[in-house]
Order: structure tokens, then sequence, then C-alpha cells
């Protein structure tokens, strides 16, 4: 690899890469210790959080040792004790464009956000987790924080399908917006869900209405409230008085279907509370999203 053309400052892409790098690795915590955290919860028939925890842990630490190895390799080869592979050569031009390298893309959850926004945005989420582990299950679920949040609402159906024992299959949830903020709720509901973290694409909630509302000049994304998730059996869902609103991890409101059957970016579809007909929040694309690009 040919030294480049150096920064306005006068400093070259290598110096300027390898400072990036070290902001990273001193940034991004080391893998969490899956052995303590399948001791402190394990696999429970009546508890199937403790399940997504540790695959969370799982996956989390995948991406976690992908990036902070390919860190060192890519440091040792600035220093010219590794030889410069093309995938390092690669992950040295997106770091340099404050891009995330696709050799971590291809490990992480889906996220459109540029390097810096996506290794904050990293460390908030092993903050999620680390809370988890450290104080026990959350009353509120940050959803945006999980690596595969399908896997989660399935464990929550599973929780009141196996204490109520009846067949998950004839399970669905209900919905709720909550009125009192996520700071100020001290107490897991009996059965379902509490989540918070989206945002509003289209609309916005109209907290005096308690309904979904126009948005206001200017504003692009609001935050949703928090919604109580409930697991109803054999649900027939209301005819008109809501808005069947879509959930997407990202702004590209597109993916492909894994090998699990789940959309890489679709999550679920949510019930929020309208006077206005589903055609009238479909036309303007009103959709609930996990993270933004910024």
């Amino acid at each position: 690899m040919q030294p480049k053309s150096g920064s306005g400052k006068g400093r070259s892409r290598e110096e300027v890469v390898s400072e990036t790098a070290n902001s990273i690795l001193e940034r991004v915590r080391d893998p969490l210790n899956l052995a303590a955290v399948v001791k402190k919860y394990p696999v429970q028939y009546e508890e199937s959080m403790n399940t997504v925890l540790i695959q969370e842990v799982i996956r989390y630490n995948r991406l976690l040792g992908t990036v902070k190895r390919t860190l060192r390799d890519m440091l040792k080869a600035l220093k010219g004790l590794v030889v410069m592979s093309a995938e390092l050569e690669k992950m040295f031009n997106n770091l340099y464009d404050n891009a995330v390298p696709d050799i971590w893309a291809g490990k992480a959850y889906p996220s459109l956000k540029p390097l810096a926004s996506w290794v904050s945005d990293l460390a908030t989420r092993l903050e999620f987790i680390q809370l988890w582990v450290d104080k026990g299950i959350p009353t509120v679920f940050w959803i945006s924080g999980f690596f595969f949040p399908q896997a989660f609402l399935t464990g929550t159906l599973q929780n009141f399908a196996r204490r109520e024992v009846i067949s998950i299959d004839t399970i669905s949830f209900d919905f709720e917006v909550v009125r009192t903020p996520a700071s100020e709720l001290k107490e897991r509901p009996k059965s379902g869900c509490l989540i918070h973290g989206l945002f509003l694409e289209g609309a916005r909630w109209n907290a005096e209405n308690h309904e979904l509302g126009e948005s206001r000049p200017k504003e692009l994304y609001t935050d949703m409230p928090v919604m109580w998730l409930k697991p109803t059996e054999n649900r027939v869902a209301p005819k008109s008085g809501f808005y069947e609103c879509p959930v997407y991890k990202t702004l590209q409101r597109a993916g492909t279907l894994s090998t699990t059957g789940h959309s890489t970016n679709y999550v679920v579809a949510v019930e929020i509370p309208s006077s206005q007909p589903q055609n009238y929040w479909i036309k303007q694309g009103v959709a609930l999203l996990c993270a933004l690009n910024y």
C-alpha cells in the first residue's frame, strides 16, 4: 500500500486512521464474560428472557471479537509487522472515510450510521446489555438495543404461553401506549413487556389526544412513548380506531429473508390509536424505526 496525500492539517492518511483505530479500541469494551452470564441467568423453562440475553451476548461478543481483532491487525500492518491484506486495506479506506468497514457490517446488526455514530451506538447497546447482566431483567426494554429483536418478542410470547399452558400459535400481541415515561416505570408488567426507543417517521404521537397526529413543520422524526405489548390468546384485532404501524430496524425499510425465516429489517407491526383511517397514514408512509442514520 503506497502512502497517499495527507489531510489539511498535514497528517498522513496512516496517522489519521491509526488515531481513529486507537480511539475505537479505547471506546469499545472487551467481550462480555459469557460463562458468568450463563451461570447467573441459566436456561429456565419459566423465563425465556434468560435465553434471549445469552443469545444477545453471544452475538455481541462475536462482533466485538471481530472489531478488536481487525483493528489490532491493521495497526500492526501500518507498523509493518504483518502484511497489509486486501481486506485490511479496504478496512483502512473505510476508516479514513468514516464508514463502517464491511468486515464489521457482515457480523453486525443492520445500521445506516456513519462510523463515529455507529461506534457510539454500539457502546450504548453494550451498556444496555451490561446493565441487564448486572441489575437483572429490565422493567422497560430498549428494543433498539437488541441485536435480534424478533427473538425478544418471541421470548415474551413464550413466557406467557408457558405460564398459561397454552399453545404459542394461538397468542398474539395486544398494544397499549403508556402515558408514564420510561424513567418512572419501576415494575415489570405481570404479562407482556414494556418497550421504548422507537422513532416515528411521517407522524408524531399526540400526547394530549393520545393518538397519532400530524408531524410538526421541519420535524422528520419524533420519539414514540413507551408501549406495552400484551400477549393475548385468540385475539381479534379491532376493525377501526388504530393504525397498524410497521416497525423497521433502519430507515431503509427493506431487507432480505434470513435463514431464521425473519426479515433482516422488518421487526413487527404494532397498533397505534388513531382517529384517521388506515389509508391516511399509509399514504404518508408512517412507520416506526429502531434506529436513525445519525
